[in-house]
């Protein structure tokens, strides 16, 4: 058998009395779309805080690769492989969106002492990434000044700049209205084809059915739920704690 890309065993996330991350098990695969659904305050973001590197785990142990990553700093995950985007776009809002790509390709390859110095194949890969995400009519253009979805997809296009293998996408169709989550969710399956595992957090479950293989539901920390999207509907306890009346749309929609 395949050894997993991530491994969580027995994760666990305490504040005080209360288990943000309850004892998580988790095996990822190279290549998998896994969505991440759940209640508001499941612990969601707070696993993927672990996973990331930003917050240490109370207890338990995260692999990547077959490698402990539990007490690497943050900073040293791309270079390993791993980008997560955030729920809130970030980018530097008074640069250009050429400006960022350039930034992300400059400081973004692990190198201790990146140099400074913009080449012609930094300027060539950044446009290339532009152009692969739909963003070159916007280079010129000051991060402030774009609409919403072309920043989540500029967040998107340079967490992938250096090629990981493992993207970890928090809420990326938050505040998007339809006709824009339909055009995420084409990036998304674009980037699925590209063999490039994905591990995502949504509440819009339009876009978790969609594109994730396999769904997760968190609640009060654990994992609840690990299996097709298509039988979230159908299971009692999801329905119970998270879906409630809207277990019977969702399920007419999966048939």
């Amino acid at each position: 058998m395949v050894a997993p890309l991530l491994e969580c065993r027995n994760v666990r996330k305490d504040y005080g009395a209360l288990a943000a991350v309850d004892g998580v098990d988790l095996s990822v695969h190279a290549g998998e779309t896994i969505g991440i659904g759940g209640p508001n305050g499941a612990g969601k973001t707070t696993f993927f805080d672990l996973i990331s590197g930003l917050t240490p785990a109370s207890g338990g142990d995260i692999l990547f690769h077959g490698r402990s990553i539990s007490r690497i700093p943050a900073h040293k995950f791309l270079p390993m492989g791993m980008a997560r985007t955030f729920q809130v776009s970030s980018g530097f809002t008074s640069l250009t969106v050429m400006q960022n790509m350039l930034v992300s390709i400059l400081f973004g390859s692990g190198l201790e002492r990146p140099d400074l110095r913009i080449q012609t194949k930094h300027r060539r890969r950044a446009a290339e990434q532009l152009d692969r995400f739909n963003l070159s009519h916007l280079a010129d253009t000051e991060v402030a000044e774009i609409p919403a979805l072309a920043r989540k997809k500029l967040m998107v296009a340079t967490a992938v700049a250096h090629e990981p293998k493992l993207l970890l996408l928090d809420e990326p169709v938050s505040g998007l209205m339809p006709p824009e989550v339909d055009s995420f969710i084409e990036m998304v399956l674009a980037l699925r084809k590209s063999g490039i595992c994905i591990v995502f957090i949504e509440h819009v479950m339009r876009f978790l059915m969609t594109v994730a293989e396999r769904a997760l539901i968190m609640h009060q920390g654990k994992l609840i739920y690990d299996g097709a999207p298509a039988g979230i509907a159908s299971d009692e306890t999801v329905k119970s704690v998270y879906l409630g009346s809207a277990a019977e749309e969702l399920r007419e929609a999966t048939q």
